[in-house]
């Protein structure tokens, strides 16, 4: 079991598929980083999906499962292709020699305001908790080592998120238990995850 199995039980019921479509974009594109034993050809295979995205706002979905979802999932709630397009560049990072830990961040923090505006809020906080997010899962696929998040840390300590964003957020705390767990890696959805996305969902904190 992975924890996303976990996550997706926090989803609203009405909005699983959307999320299911949105998060399965972003599998694909960490799948290409992961696979790619040549940066070049990568960033290639990512060119790719960032094109196939941006032309899902004018035309009809190739036969590609995920861009298919996307298309029947995410346009109709206003989430554009052109949108979704823009996770690609903090996964492109990854595969320069020197990756950029700020374009790293960028992608989580788009990846988190996209599902917000799935949930139809918003937080000021949304941001570092996004970030957060994006260093911790480039770290589990140990893509690189991505330096201790210090000022995300700071600026989510003691903050409470709101009951409507806690099915996307609970992410972000579970990204702050690998920081202070760090360098062991936990399983997934080990027990004590599980406890930690309760303690979110009940008191909105990712600290």
């Amino acid at each position: 079991m992975k924890d996303r199995d976990l996550v997706r039980h926090y989803w609203p019921n009405e909005l699983r598929p959307a999320f299911d479509a949105l998060f399965g974009v972003d599998d694909a594109l960490a799948e290409v980083v992961a696979s790619s034993t040549q940066p070049a050809l990568g960033a290639i295979r990512l060119a790719w999906w960032r094109e196939a995205l941006e032309r899902l706002d004018s035309n009809s979905p190739p036969p590609e499962p995920r861009l298919q979802a996307v298309a029947s999932e995410l346009l109709p709630r206003g989430i554009t292709g052109a949108m979704l397009a823009e996770l690609e560049d903090g996964w492109a990072s990854l595969l320069d020699e020197q990756p950029d830990i700020e374009r790293i961040g960028e992608g989580g923090a788009r990846l988190f305001a996209i599902g917000a505006k799935l949930l139809g809020t918003d937080d000021q906080r949304l941001d570092p908790a996004g970030r957060l997010y994006a260093y911790e899962r480039a770290r589990r696929k140990q893509l690189m080592p991505i330096p201790y998040p210090t000022e995300e840390m700071r600026m989510l300590a003691g903050h409470r998120f709101s009951r409507r964003l806690r099915p996307l957020t609970v992410l972000a705390r579970l990204a702050a238990r690998d920081v202070k767990q760090a360098p062991a890696v936990e399983p997934e959805a080990a027990p004590g995850r599980a406890a930690a996305m309760l303690f979110h969902r009940l008191f909105g904190r990712v600290d």
